[in-house]
């Protein structure tokens, strides 16, 4: 029979949690609230050292007194719990490249180092910022010149963060504010300066002086930047007037390299010419010491000459005679021989009889015509030895009439 069922055994109604006749309610329902936090507050007892509460007819005191002990328990482990979490929420590590500001109830503390470091949660704000990465930022604006010209500049800045608490702290937009200090010095800068030394080789210069301009109005906002570098890209005329500034800088070019060329000439004439001139000076000056030296010698000659003279006239003037002779007749191509005592004149073609003699010496090479050359140069050869037979014998007798001293005519001449 079910335990449920009416009209079983009284002793078997008992309900499924044990409860009997004797300990449990007469109605059958839940278990009862109350007893299972007893329960649960016995065990929170033993676990801190209590005692276990009585049974369901124990006194009501020792039962409030476990209750109470157990509430304290719990809510000690709650809060070493919290603290933990608490104490382990509190560390951070910061990077190599990293500075960390740290803020104690909004207020600036300490700036920290790379690491892990720790601070009270809710209690300290921690924000950290690269202070290694180089950052850039480009700019193009129109600017006005001094010569009132306007001219178009394209410039980069690489900057980095220098002091990470004024970077945070000082100022709230710090590339902003890096925007508007670096147009404010482009401006002071391109505003004293003439378009001619921007456009062409001023712009170095001028990103020079944009720089050290820029650096001194970050440092005076505070704003914990350092400026790297300043690059002006391009510096142009506006699209309106491009293409006539750009005939400028080509007419300016084409001056510059024609100066250059003309330079390069002038480098290389100059010495070349004073070359010319020392070459000429020193010709001038060897032909007066051989002009010298001749003169000298001839001179010398002269005397020695003279000397000669003086012991033997005779032969002396005769020498004189046969070399001027000689040095006359060497110079020309035609002889005439004048015979004594008679009205005929010889002529003697000295240039014709060289060229004869080449010529019958080719012919005589020539196999083709052997006989007609052979022949020729026999007629030739007899024609020469004929004139030296007769020059041999007027020269035998000029001889005889030089030494016989009664003849007149020959010293007359």
């Amino acid at each position: 029979m079910a335990w449920n069922e009416p009209g079983g055994n009284k002793d078997n109604n008992r309900d499924p949690w044990g409860s009997g006749n004797n300990g449990g309610r007469g109605d059958q329902g839940p278990p009862d609230l109350d007893e299972a936090l007893k329960k649960f507050n016995d065990r929170l007892s033993g676990i801190f050292g209590g005692k276990k509460g009585g049974g369901a007819g124990g006194g009501g005191g020792g039962g409030g007194g476990n209750s109470g002990a157990a509430s304290f328990g719990l809510l000690g482990i709650l809060l070493v719990i919290g603290a933990s979490i608490w104490a382990v929420s509190g560390f951070y590590r910061v990077d190599q490249s990293e500075r960390a500001v740290v803020l104690r109830f909004g207020e600036y503390y300490e700036t920290v180092g790379a690491g892990l470091n720790w601070n009270p949660s809710m209690i300290d704000s921690v924000s950290t910022v690269n202070v290694t990465k180089v950052r850039s930022m480009s700019r193009r604006a129109l600017m006005l010149t001094e010569d009132e010209n306007i001219v178009q500049v394209n410039l980069s800045v690489q900057y980095r963060v220098s002091n990470p608490r004024d970077f945070l702290l000082n100022v709230r937009n710090p590339e902003q504010s890096l925007e508007n200090a670096t147009e404010s010095a482009l401006r002071h800068e391109v505003g004293s300066s003439e378009m001619t030394d921007i456009l062409t080789e001023g712009r170095e210069a001028l990103a020079q002086r944009v720089r050290a301009r820029l650096q001194q109005y970050l440092d005076r906002y505070g704003v914990g930047l350092e400026v790297r570098s300043v690059n002006v890209e391009s510096t142009a005329a506006p699209d309106e007037v491009q293409a006539a500034f750009d005939d400028v800088i080509k007419a300016r070019e084409d001056e510059q390299r024609v100066k250059n060329q003309a330079e390069a000439y002038s480098n290389g004439a100059i010495p070349e010419a004073r070359g010319k001139a020392q070459r000429m000076i020193e010709e001038a000056n060897g032909y007066k010491e051989e002009i010298i030296a001749r003169a000298e010698g001839e001179a010398d000659r002269f005397l020695k000459l003279l000397t000669e003279y003086e012991k033997a006239p005779e032969v002396t003037r005769e020498r004189l005679y046969l070399q001027t002779m000689e040095e006359v007749m060497s110079k020309s191509s035609k002889v005439l021989v004048d015979v004594e005592g008679g009205n005929n004149m010889m002529y003697l073609p000295l240039d014709r009889l060289n060229q004869s003699g080449s010529a019958s010496g080719a012919n005589r090479a020539t196999t083709s015509d052997s006989r007609f050359n052979s022949s020729s140069s026999m007629t030739t050869d007899s024609e020469v030895d004929a004139l030296a037979d007769r020059v041999l014998e007027r020269l035998r007798e000029r001889q005889q009439q030089q030494q016989n001293p009664t003849t007149s005519r020959r010293e007359g001449r």
